[in-house]
């Protein structure tokens, strides 16, 4: 730090202290919170402001919403909250009605955890939670729209959110018009018929409940049977994210197993291809859209029945059933040998016999007595696995014959059905047809289980048509195909695709198949087992149909409950069932309730909202964050969000937030939005135009011998080794936290060396977008920056303004029109660290020129370079600049191109690849005229010697390569 010594701060009682600092960023802030500073206002009056704003051109600036960790922040948290201010004011400064504000995505787990363990109700360590971290991030200085802030734990916010799934609810996809419609033109059209009821009842032959299932088949909202993570030993269904690859808890390390429960879904798949086509018109990174796609995972290919009419050998017969698989190789289908289902498939059941066919393979029964045992084992085995797990290319298949055979529907040979791990429900249809001489994980599998193979893709490797040879699958999109051909179609010697054309066509004429798009997204499981959450806005009759409540019954809020927690149970106990914490508040649950047809007894939704809820469309929200009576007002949306010029999708201007939300936040809140714009709530639909993702601050971690961290600020560095307590302990980087003992909070770092100083130093690290490490030692060269800035402008021993009224020369001008057009250029395009360097150089030739006094003249524009940055002490220097009003809206200081551009530039001259020569010339010199001054040059006139020059190189103005 600076010398604070008493005879330091005798000399120099004005000096740019730690001190100082406190003091001025304080009155700063409260100056812009009192006076309404960064208050944005909307063009039509729904927020008061500053109304001369409104007639701007508007930039909308938002970071990803914050969870209020009762952990308060580290130094890594506010570096893309500092990076958004600073653009923020560099655009306020530019012309623009900026909207930037923050609020609190303030439902989650943590709350609830915390609620369970003290009692203490999740909203009262929540709000406390986000007092704390209200406080942390003023003083950072960031200029937030403080009226525009909400959390969604508010009632009066997720009465919207409530408003906004039962639009959904209310919503049907209508595939011929490519959009969501409200579901009353869905009961319209089946009531005059012009859409016919799956069975062909007329409508009004339907009862409720019948009419319920029906249009629950189109919902865009709906509750089904489905796959959830089930753990016993916490009492709740965890979301993928939450299950290790091991197929744990994350929290707790408690066996999770797949089961099936009735939970709310959001067909989201219904928005595949316009989630995947409308990438396109969006300025996002590419590797997030990368992700977004894969996950999305659209393929083309054919649906194929194999019909299952009878278990061989069993003489057990049936109803005759069919599995239906979707392949992107139907070209293959004379290869099928056997076929996979999942574990879960819903046809398994149905089709395992009694007993085992007469000659089953010992190695397909697992050791049991019957295909029911066996399917039983098996399956038992397969919940206690994630997904990830069985997706692993384990060495060692595993797997279970179900006793049943299927047909092949090109060959007509019966094929074996097994269950295994390795195909998932997630996919497809949750069955594949196994081609194992031309899949590598079939190839594995027919090999532990003693299955046939058949060669129909000839290889071009030299290995010949035999399987039985092969060390491994012969995978190929481009060989030629054989082996393939019945009394009605040959495939033999077509390429791939001209094979996968006829083979679809041959199947579709029959009836037994068609060619199809897949896509490995699943629908939205939208329920979680838990108190801290929005209540769903549904209430069910005494047959369990679903009815929604009307707009005038919202919000329904979280009643108060004695028993945060779920009920746990055995952790190796699958066999259980989840019990909501709601489920347990039965004046809450049993409510009566007239929803049009009279006073009824009704029973309550007792699952919640997941935490994605609140943020899918928080955006919307603050642009209209008081309105009562609409989600948001049509003029506030269309002004801060609708499509214009460049942005045929609108959104926000400018999101910034980390990559790990790249595609469960992004693709839920694109998906809300879209709904919206189907059913005419917004004009955009597109939520998020330009998307930036910040790196990582990291920090280094210390681990003693046992490899548990010490706290990183009591470890001593001696000789290139480090210790803690006198043991040697080692050093590695990684994440900054709590529990790595490593975390720097920002209230430290300011009380030290000031919140600019701070601000400063997270974006001068280095790229906004690369992951970088913390040095505390480091922060100390940004404050020194603050302090000679400050010299510039402030006589440190008499506290006034030392600039003087002489004209800068021309150098101190050039050095500051060539600062302000890179600055310009950098604040742009969010390259701060690039900013900081060129400020920083003009500062330095200023100390080096003046000694007596910088020019006004260039100190003012110094001063509103580095405001976006540096805001306290801009706005402390501007005052005693002698101007009355806040710089926040000062124009920001624009580039002379004569000034900016050197009056000549150094050209270098070769022969023979040495320098020659150097020239001083125009750096607008045409390159005709620079190879004629280059050739004519003494030297070299002198290093060509007579020679023929053969060839003349011009790379104007710098370089010129003579070659002889």
């Amino acid at each position: 730090m600076s010398d604070t010594t008493p005879a330091a701060e005798t000399a120099a009682p004005h000096r740019y202290t730690a001190a100082l600092a406190g003091r001025i960023e304080n009155r700063w802030q409260d100056f812009w919170e009192a006076q309404g500073t960064f208050a944005a206002p909307n063009p039509s009056g729904e927020l008061d402001g500053q109304p001369e704003l409104a007639a701007r051109p508007k930039k909308f600036i938002m970071d990803m919403f914050p969870y209020p960790s009762g952990a308060g922040l580290h130094v890594g948290h506010p570096l893309g909250y500092i990076a958004t201010d600073v653009y923020a004011r560099y655009h306020r400064m530019t012309g623009y009605n900026v909207l930037h504000t923050l609020g609190f995505d303030a439902f989650g787990l943590p709350a609830e955890q915390y609620a369970v363990q003290t009692g203490t109700h999740p909203r009262v360590s929540t709000e406390a939670n986000m007092a704390t971290m209200r406080t942390q991030l003023r003083r950072l200085g960031l200029g937030h729209d403080r009226r525009r802030a909400f959390a969604t734990i508010d009632p009066e916010y997720y009465r919207w959110t409530q408003w906004i799934f039962l639009q959904i609810y209310n919503s049907w996809y209508d595939t011929s018009a490519g959009r969501a419609r409200p579901i009353e033109e869905l009961v319209a059209q089946f009531a005059d018929g012009s859409r016919p009821t799956p069975d062909g009842r007329a409508w009004q032959q339907l009862t409720e409940t019948e009419r319920a299932d029906v249009l629950g088949g189109y919902r865009l909202a709906y509750s089904a049977e489905s796959p959830v993570n089930w753990c016993p030993g916490l009492g709740t269904v965890l979301a993928n994210e939450e299950v290790t690859a091991e197929g744990r808890s994350e929290r707790g390390n408690f066996p999770v197993f797949k089961t099936k429960l009735r939970q709310w879904m959001m067909r989201i798949t219904a928005y595949a291809d316009r989630l995947a086509d409308d990438l396109d018109l969006l300025d996002w990174p590419e590797p997030i859209k990368l992700q977004q796609r894969n996950w999305i995972g659209r393929s083309e290919g054919a649906r194929v029945d194999f019909p299952v009419h009878e278990a061989r050998g069993t003489g057990a017969s049936g109803p005759e059933r069919a599995i239906t698989v979707f392949t992107t190789r139907p070209d293959t289908l004379f290869g099928a040998t056997y076929m996979v289902l999942a574990p879960e498939h819903d046809l398994v059941d149905a089709i395992v016999p009694a007993a085992w066919p007469e000659g089953t393979h010992e190695a397909w029964t697992g050791g049991h007595a019957t295909p029911a045992d066996a399917v039983a084992s098996y399956r038992k085995t397969t919940a206690a696995k994630s997904d990830v797990e069985r997706q692993a290319d384990a060495k060692v298949k595993t797997g279970v014959f179900t006793g049943a055979f299927a047909v092949n529907p090109v060959s007509g040979e019966p094929v074996p059905v097994f269950i295994a791990d390795y195909v998932l429900m997630g996919y497809g249809t949750g069955a594949i047809m196994a081609v194992p001489a031309h899949d590598t994980r079939d190839f594995a599998f027919a090999r532990a289980f003693d299955l046939p193979m058949r060669c129909v893709v000839r290889p071009t490797d030299g290995r010949g048509e035999d399987p039985a040879a092969w060390d491994d699958a012969f995978v190929s999109h481009e060989a030629e195909i054989v082996n393939s051909a019945n009394d009605d179609i040959t495939l033999d010697g077509l390429d791939v695709a001209a094979a996968k054309a006829a083979v679809t066509a041959w199947l579709q004429e029959r009836g037994i198949g068609e060619g199809t798009v897949n896509y490995r997204l699943r629908d939205w499981l939208f329920s979680r087992q838990r108190y801290w959450g929005e209540p769903f806005p549904i209430v069910y009759d005494e047959d369990g149909v679903p009815h929604a409540l009307p707009d005038s019954m919202l919000p329904v809020e979280l009643p108060e409950v004695d028993d945060y927690s779920p009920r746990t149970f055995d952790p190796d106990d699958a066999d259980t069932s989840p019990e909501p914490p709601l489920s347990r508040n039965a004046d809450w649950v049993e409510v009566e309730l007239d929803l049009g047809d009279g006073p009824r007894t009704y029973r309550r939704e007792t699952n919640t909202m997941p935490n994605w809820a609140g943020s899918c469309w928080y955006e919307l929200r603050y642009l209209d964050p008081r309105n009562s009576e609409q989600l948001v007002s049509p003029q506030a949306e269309a002004y801060w969000m609708g499509p214009r010029e460049g942005e045929l999708a609108g959104g926000v201007d400018l999101y910034v937030g980390g990559a790990e939300h790249a595609v469960l936040h992004l693709l839920y809140a694109r998906f809300w939005h879209k709904v919206l714009f189907d059913l005419g709530h917004v004009s955009s639909f597109e939520p998020f135009h330009k998307l930036y993702n910040q790196g990582m601050i990291q920090a280094f971690v210390y681990r003693d011998a046992r490899g548990i961290a010490v706290p990183a600020a009591e470890v001593e560095e001696r000789d290139g080794s480090y210790y803690y307590q006198g043991e040697q302990v080692s050093r590695l980087l990684g994440k900054m936290g709590k529990s790595l003992k490593n975390a720097v909070t920002p209230d430290e770092i300011c009380a030290e060396y000031g919140a600019d100083t701070l601000r400063l130093y997270e974006m001068a690290m280095g790229p906004l977008d690369v992951s970088r490490p913390w040095d505390t030692r480091a922060v100390v060269g940004q404050y020194r920056l603050l302090q000679r800035v400050w010299r510039n402008v402030v006589d440190e021993a008499t506290g006034g303004v030392s600039v003087t009224d002489e004209e800068p020369g021309e150098e101190t001008l050039r050095a500051l029109h060539k600062a302000i057009d890179g600055v310009t250029a950098d604040m742009a395009n969010l390259r701060f660290n690039t900013a900081i360097a060129k400020i920083t150089e003009l500062n330095n030739h200023l100390v080096r020129t003046y000694t007596g006094g910088v020019p006004r003249a260039v100190a003012e524009p110094l001063v509103l370079l580095i405001a976006p940055l540096a805001p306290h002490i801009a706005e402390e220097l501007w005052s005693r600049l002698g101007h009355a009003e806040s710089l926040a809206h000062a124009p920001f200081p624009v580039a002379d191109p004569a000034l900016v551009q050197d009056e000549t530039v150094t050209c270098v001259v070769q022969v023979k690849g040495k320098v020659k020569a150097r020239l001083e010339v125009p750096p607008t010199i045409a390159e005709a005229e620079l190879e004629a001054l280059a050739l004519a040059a003494p030297a070299v006139v002198e290093a060509v010697g007579g020679a023929p020059v053969r060839k003349v190189i011009v790379r104007a103005p710098k370089l010129v390569n003579v070659v002889v």
